[in-house]
């Protein structure tokens, strides 16, 4: 007999249905919201390095595009067959065998390494003083490291044609100081490319370097001063040692672009200058010879996947250390 009373649902009066259902729409929610991300990285990084990888294992040829075997969809699996018979690795074994490409990729992580270096040293006290500044001057700081990105790249790069060359404003300077009697020559040297490192990539080194050291204990600082340390040991064995995961991660962020830098060695460097940049682009435009650059290519992200992965655990290392 039916009754006024709705029907209950058989699940309702179960325990723990309802948190079932909700770990289960979590789940999905979850999965929905890191679908993005993957399939960003899918079309942006991992095809166009399948494509990359697949130039780099072709043979130049005087068509377009400039490589051969090209995969003929309508051959079906003697199209597919004859296509990966035809993939060789020789560029790389050019790569192996030219000393040329050697010179670049030790020229690359040399500058990268020295510059990373002084980036670390630089850095490392201003982000320091940034995060020691009176809370209502932080924000101006910080934004007086950001101001350089409102400007063009290349047009900053050029700036500093006209500070370093022989006639410039550094020599100037120098001059009117009666510190030199000749001008230096620092355009078109490694201590030009070194400087032009130094220079563009100082704020990435600051700003993750900063957001560590401003989210440090004071506390921690002020006990060691009350135990009688000095305010430099104070900052050689509470500050630095704690802010290790943010000067690894500003050191990443810094010799991972470095490596691969074009524009600061072309226009400051002499032609001595040898960076993997620069080979890359001229075997891409001048030469025509995409299979061999993409090869470079390889190998640029090939040198880098160790730093990217130190990054990465000094991202998780600061994430658990942070309070």
């Amino acid at each position: 007999m039916r009754t006024g009373v709705p029907d209950e649902d058989p699940a309702a009066g179960q325990p723990g249905a309802g948190s079932a259902r909700g770990r289960t729409r979590g789940r999905l929610f979850d999965r929905l919201v890191r679908l993005p991300p993957f399939l960003w990285l899918a079309a942006f990084f991992l095809l166009p390095f399948a494509i990359t990888l697949k130039i780099s294992l072709s043979e130049p040829a005087t068509a377009i595009p400039p490589y051969l075997p090209l995969l003929d969809w309508r051959g079906g699996l003697d199209g597919w067959s004859a296509f990966l018979e035809a993939l060789n690795f020789d560029n790389y074994l050019t790569l192996a065998a030219d000393p040329l490409y050697r010179d670049a990729a030790l020229g690359s992580l040399t500058y990268a390494g020295v510059a990373s270096l002084i980036l670390v040293g630089l850095g490392t006290p201003l982000a320091y003083a940034l995060a020691r500044a009176p809370s209502r001057w932080q924000p101006l700081l910080v934004a007086l490291v950001i101001v350089p990105f409102w400007t063009s790249f290349l047009i900053r790069v050029y700036a500093w044609i006209a500070i370093l060359k022989p006639e410039g404003l550094l020599n100037l300077a120098l001059r009117h100081l009666d510190l030199i009697d000749a001008p230096l020559t620092i355009l078109n040297t490694d201590a030009a490319v070194i400087v032009g490192l130094v220079y563009a990539y100082l704020p990435f080194m600051v700003l993750p370097l900063y957001a560590v050291m401003n989210r440090l204990d004071p506390t921690l600082c002020e006990a060691a001063a009350d135990l009688g340390a000095s305010p430099s040991r104070v900052f050689w064995t509470v500050t630095v040692p704690l802010s290790l995961p943010g000067i690894a991660a500003g050191a990443g962020l810094c010799f991972i672009p470095m490596v691969g830098e074009f524009v600061i060695p072309d226009l400051l460097g002499g032609s001595e200058t040898l960076m993997l940049g620069r080979v890359l682009w001229t075997e891409f435009f001048s030469n025509r010879d995409w299979p061999l650059a993409s090869a470079v290519a390889v190998l640029i992200l090939a040198i880098v996947i160790g730093p990217v992965v130190l990054f990465r655990d000094s991202l998780r290392a600061g994430e658990g250390e942070a309070p």
